[in-house]
């Protein structure tokens, strides 16, 4: 397992979705979480970094796990995921700021997001609001946005998870590219208007 959070860790960090010490991850075991350990480098994980704690309720390593425990326990409470992953994708954040919800335009991510929630809240990280309305959302989406922070991705492995937040970044990234170009592009997708109502 450890090495899943490592190998995971140091893609995400290699492919600039997070600073030096940004983003969080987690695994749901039973009634135990994995989950990644406060101001760790996902980029630089050891096991230490990896944290043991209890799905539901404080125990003496609480302390030591990520400030998203709150968020990350309300998720696999309300949905069926066994993974999450959270970012700050840049690309991703910055189509937050301009958009209400993110509807792709290449076909990757037209077909396995369709579209993405945005959600803005008064306090962006580890709250009970922010858990509340995430883990909602994830109950009907792969991947949700906080508002100038960034996505939260559910899956039954890390590697899934994490393949949502990538093409999430992709497709806010040629979102961006578009808005730079000014250009008027041309529609390629057989009813390409019905993603905006998924």
């Amino acid at each position: 397992m450890y090495e899943q959070f490592r190998d995971i860790g140091q893609d995400i960090y290699t492919a600039g979705l997070i600073s030096s010490h940004g983003g969080n991850m987690s695994v749901r075991v039973g009634d135990r979480i994995l989950i990644t350990r406060r101001g760790s480098m996902l980029g630089r994980l050891t096991e230490r970094d990896i944290i043991e704690t209890s799905l539901d309720h404080d125990d003496s390593e609480v302390a030591l796990a990520s400030t998203e425990i709150v968020v990350h326990r309300a998720i696999y409470a309300r949905t069926n995921g066994l993974a999450i992953v959270h970012t700050h994708s840049p690309h991703t954040i910055l189509r937050s700021m301009i958009d209400d919800e993110i509807v792709p335009i290449d076909s990757e991510a037209s077909y396995l997001l369709h579209k993405v929630p945005v959600y803005s809240l008064p306090q962006t990280a580890g709250s009970s609001a922010v858990a509340d309305t995430v883990s909602e959302a994830l109950r009907e989406y792969k991947c949700v946005l906080l508002r100038g922070h960034g996505p939260f991705a559910i899956g039954t492995v890390l590697e899934e998870a994490f393949q949502w937040i990538s093409c999430l970044e992709m497709a806010c990234k040629i979102l961006n590219l578009r808005d730079q170009t000014g250009a008027t592009l041309k529609e390629y997708r057989e009813h390409g208007e019905d993603y905006a109502k998924w």
